[in-house]
């Protein structure tokens, strides 16, 4: 697996200074996070880099005692599909 990194509001994938993959967000509120952005390059599709950073996010909602309103259409989506996210999706 690739080797995730927490940015300021994000977490992120990078080789050589490049970032291949990133999930962006800020906190929204005193009790939510927005996740606003995910991209994954080419390079790295197909290893499940996108919901790995998703998985970041959720470990610090739950952390912080937060719900996530997902704007992001892929993190929308995983939060359709996977019932274990509904701990932390504000809707």
């Amino acid at each position: 697996m690739v080797d995730i990194q927490k940015g300021e509001n994000s977490f992120f994938v990078e080789d050589n200074g490049e970032k291949l993959a990133e999930i962006t967000f800020f906190k929204s509120g005193v009790h939510e996070i927005t996740v606003d952005h995910t991209v994954v390059s080419d390079r790295l599709r197909g290893q499940k880099v996108g919901k790995a950073l998703l998985e970041k996010v959720v470990a610090l909602a739950r952390e912080e005692n937060r719900k996530i309103v997902p704007i992001c259409s892929f993190v929308l989506q995983q939060f359709e599909k996977h019932a274990e996210y509904g701990d932390v999706w504000a809707k």
